[in-house]
């Protein structure tokens, strides 16, 4: 058996490497990448080519968050999957409901958290996020392998779904309205936030919003996660406009780390907003704020 992860919902790069190996434990690389499409807006290119060629985290499985892990008939990128699909799309990566699984990306740990917060979810509470990512694996100068992992053989998952970890469109609305007890924290990056970048036919942030870039919530040498009191001011602005958060940004991505940050630094009643800004955007009606335009 795999030791129980520790009390975090985070762990370290030494944690995994004193695990490699062992029963009942799943590492999934989660990486995709978004590039700039000729439309100026942002085009998703799956990890799997990199995770093959240029190496992963020995037995690493890797989790497709394009097609596998999200609904590909949802309106709009990385819709949350059904729990059938969910199910579906654990069991297919080796991962039952007696797993411990450990995410990593090749990034700043958004696509990671995502699929953490999907199985948070879907109920399964054994899952945790790799501390700095690959990058700091990397860095540490610690074993890789090429090839793809064949996932271990594993029953059947059963999620038990946490309908209140997400919101939707209708309840963002009643928070703009003030008709409901609870602050928007928006993922994105400082210049989409403030309407001066981006690709959406309407630029902005949703109508009092708290900015909680996600690349702000890592450490820019190391990728590793912020912590303790540089982790408690970054998210005190965030922290103190309600006791229920609820995270955006474009697609629901950046949205995880800010609630993985949000959870980390305490804070237990946070929900995120799965349609975000590609949802929001797309009504015409809906507000925007848009300060720096």
């Amino acid at each position: 058996m795999s030791s129980p992860l520790p009390s975090s919902p985070v762990v370290s790069t030494q944690w995994l490497a004193d695990h490699l190996g062992s029963d009942h434990l799943v590492i999934l690389d989660a990486t995709v990448f978004a590039l700039a499409a000729s439309n100026g807006g942002p085009r998703y290119i799956s990890g799997r080519d990199d995770y093959l060629t240029k190496g992963h985290i020995p037995g690493a499985v890797f989790a497709d968050l394009i097609d596998v892990f999200s609904d590909p008939t949802g309106e709009f990128d990385f819709s949350r999957p059904s729990t059938e699909q969910f199910e579906v799309a654990a069991a297919s990566v080796g991962i039952d409901n007696g797993t411990t699984v450990v995410v990593y990306d090749a990034v700043v740990g958004q696509w990671a958290a995502r699929v953490w917060w999907l199985f948070r979810a879907f109920g399964y509470d054994d899952v945790a996020v790799l501390d700095g990512g690959l990058t700091k694996w990397h860095a540490e100068s610690r074993p890789f392998a090429t090839s793809g992992a064949r996932p271990r053989v594993a029953g059947g998952f059963t999620a038990t779904p946490r309908p209140e970890l997400w919101v939707d469109k209708t309840f963002v609305e009643s928070i703009v309205a003030g008709g409901a007890d609870a602050a928007l924290v928006c993922s994105l990056p400082p210049a989409e936030f403030a309407g001066v970048a981006g690709s959406r036919p309407r630029a902005g942030h949703i109508p009092g919003s708290i900015s909680l870039p996600a690349a702000k919530l890592v450490d820019p040498v190391t990728n590793a996660f912020l912590r303790g009191d540089q982790l408690a001011a970054t998210v005190a602005p965030a922290v103190a406009a309600s006791e229920h958060l609820v995270t955006y940004c474009g697609g629901g991505i950046a949205a995880a780390a800010g609630a993985l940050a949000l959870i980390r630094a305490g804070n237990d009643h946070v929900s995120i907003y799965d349609g975000s800004l590609n949802e929001w955007a797309a009504d015409a009606t809906a507000p925007l704020s848009a300060p720096g335009v």
